[in-house]
């Protein structure tokens, strides 16, 4: 791959940092808005651009951009259900909407990798919500990984979408009780699980004209989507 960026946007505080290894380095500018890319400046053009066929199937990524907005909430309230967009609990306390953005980049980027296609495309991926398990729920009655993110593929020399810009979710049982524990011992935390689906997810999302196809998981897994 000849480039993967990931960009984590900071909406409320103008801030934007990029990590990843693009080919170009990118200067990160800490107090003002930069643009995700300077492939992305005919927006307008692009819109009209789009296509109305089905999903393309037949691609091979050039570029990621991840984008976890500042606006999303963050929860550390140890509850069966918190409230919030991002909880997350498989990293040391600090920054969640970085560590989600690096969850992203690893999966996405390695999903991507598994994709042989003939149209070069960049991925533009934009969280919209990763609520994993609490200690409490964890260690306990368990839960669901309640993940959604919209997805648009672009032309990577010009910007242009591609195609429909299009809200993916990819939930994913969560152990709890015994099964976590016994999870953690094998090397399966909760990290290593969601980063693997995510990785699945993409590659089913690039090669298969449904996309991935969300489990049905019960009543937990309608309550978090139900939830704000």
């Amino acid at each position: 791959m000849k480039r993967i960026k990931i960009t984590l946007l900071l909406m409320m505080g103008g801030l934007v940092s990029a990590c990843g290894a693009p080919i170009v380095p990118t200067n990160t500018a800490p107090f003002e808005a930069t643009p995700l890319s300077s492939a992305n400046a005919p927006v307008e053009a692009a819109a009209q651009a789009i296509p109305a066929a089905a999903p393309l199937t037949d691609v091979q990524v050039k570029a990621i951009t991840i984008t976890v907005p500042r606006s999303l909430t963050v929860s550390e309230a140890n509850r069966y259900l918190p409230k919030g967009d991002i909880v997350w609990r498989g990293d040391p306390i600090g920054d969640r909407h970085q560590q989600v953005a690096d969850i992203f980049d690893t999966a996405m980027t390695r999903g991507a990798q598994s994709v042989n296609g003939t149209l070069p495309v960049s991925l533009d991926i934009t969280v919209k919500r990763f609520h994993a398990l609490t200690e409490k729920a964890r260690y306990s009655v368990g839960g669901v990984h309640n993940i959604t993110f919209e997805l648009t593929l672009r032309d990577p020399e010009t910007g242009a979408a591609l195609a429909e810009t299009r809200e993916v979710h990819a939930d994913l049982d969560g152990f709890g009780g015994q099964q976590a524990i016994n999870a953690d011992a094998q090397g399966q935390t909760q990290k290593v699980r969601i980063t693997d689906h995510l990785a699945e997810v993409i590659r089913q999302e690039l090669t298969r004209a449904e996309g991935f196809q969300n489990p049905r998981l019960g009543f937990v897994q309608a309550m978090n989507h139900q939830q704000k």
